[in-house]
């Protein structure tokens, strides 16, 4: 279940940016929105689990029907051109696919026998397969064709078909009643009256800002300074992951939250850096180093900040404040920061189509990369001055890292 379910998500994610920029001739404000259609679902999506699917039926049935739906709008989005079509069409994609990531992660917790030892290796077979399919769209040469997406369409439909047979999990809440505010986690608002922890909501949403930069435009660049087989490239950032990933018990217990969390906004500024200096020639491990660090980047942040909200909320909001961190990042931040990377694209596109500012073909990629390596130099400064976290509160039980 979990490496079909980031097989999908990876099939398509990664490479989208070069089959609308170089195919249909997106523009990059276009490509920007299209990105954040995930983001729209994050902010929907936990609304449909807690008021629905977590209310009323069986979890591996709300699983299967969201992804046979899913797989079918994906399909229909690889037939569309025209971005005032394909931009709404893939909005209800995302709204199927989004929840399904909080679902397969709840079926997985209901049915292990002990969620803080069996879980990170469930979900490191979601990397694999994250991994295994973009190195199969670079080295088949499908990342300017519209065949990832329906590779990620028929991944859906077996995921989709495969769920039926998944442990039988009844709906959590059944019979009770759950409000607005159990669903976006506000009871954690009350965490904010701590400047740390304050300053980590802010710094968090700020930083998702910049970040959309990687997520959105990455592979783009790449392709266009004529680096190749981008995509398989850019997999050795997910094997990076699961090395840190592993190591992260390691780095806490010797640097600490705040050290580590500084290091991990540090490294986000170093790859923008590098990726603005760096070419496809004499200087490619610029760009090679800058996609290793995504292990630093991501595992020394996030990960690392949900350990931080876990280690100080309470046992009875735990939940809620992870909702709301959620909420904030993966919603908020990165529709905002969709938005603007895109707007950024557009703004450095070369007239011609001509080379320079440190990249080639279409765009001044040098005075790209450095907007969002600017952003987050003033996260940083930011996060050091004002976040100084208080002790852990006591656990009740080890809480599993997401």
């Amino acid at each position: 279940m979990m490496f079909l379910q980031y097989f999908i998500w990876g099939s398509w994610a990664v490479t989208l940016v070069t089959y609308l920029g170089q195919t249909l001739k997106f523009s990059g404000t276009e490509i920007g929105l299209v990105y954040g259609t995930t983001a729209i679902a994050a902010m929907i999506s936990p609304f449909f689990v807690g008021m629905v699917a977590d209310r009323f039926f069986a979890t591996e049935r709300v699983i299967a029907v969201l992804h046979l739906l899913g797989g079918a709008v994906l399909y229909w989005v690889s037939t569309i051109h025209e971005f005032s079509r394909f931009y709404p069409v893939m909005i209800a994609y995302a709204l199927c696919y989004m929840p399904t990531l909080a679902l397969t992660n709840s079926i997985c917790f209901d049915n292990v026998q002990d969620p803080a030892r069996d879980f990170p290796r469930i979900r490191v077979l979601g990397t694999i397969g994250w991994i295994v399919v973009t190195n199969i769209v670079s080295w088949l040469n499908l990342e300017a064709t519209a065949m990832p997406l329906r590779i990620a369409a028929a991944a859906s439909v077996a995921l989709g078909l495969f769920a039926f047979m998944l442990p039988h999990t009844p709906p959590h809440a059944a019979g009770r009643r759950v409000t607005v505010r159990d669903v976006l986690g506000l009871d954690a608002l009350a965490l904010v009256k701590d400047r740390s922890f304050a300053t980590f909501v802010l710094g968090s949403f700020l930083l998702c800002i910049p970040l959309q930069f990687y997520y959105a435009f990455t592979n783009g660049f790449l392709n266009e300074i004529g680096v190749t087989h981008a995509a398989g490239k850019m997999s050795l950032g997910q094997a990076s992951e699961v090395a840190f990933m592993i190591l992260m018990p390691w780095f806490l217990m010797r640097l600490g939250v705040r050290r580590i969390m500084l290091l991990g906004m540090a490294a986000w500024l170093l790859r923008y850096v590098l990726f603005a200096f760096g070419d496809a020639g004499a200087l490619v491990w610029m760009l090679y180093l800058g996609i290793l660090l995504h292990g630093v980047c991501y595992d020394f942040f996030f990960v690392t900040g949900q350990i931080y909200v876990d280690q100080q909320a309470e046992v009875r909001i735990r939940a809620a404040a992870q909702g709301f961190l959620a909420f904030v990042t993966l919603g908020v931040g990165n529709f905002i920061g969709s938005a603007v990377s895109g707007r950024v694209v557009d703004a450095f596109r070369l007239a011609g189509g001509g080379g320079g500012g440190g990249g080639g073909g279409g765009h001044d990629w040098r005075s790209i990369w450095l907007v969002p390596a600017a952003g987050a130099f003033v996260v940083l400064l930011i996060f050091a001055v004002l976040f100084r976290p208080r002790p852990a509160q006591p656990a009740s039980a080890p809480a599993p890292v997401v």
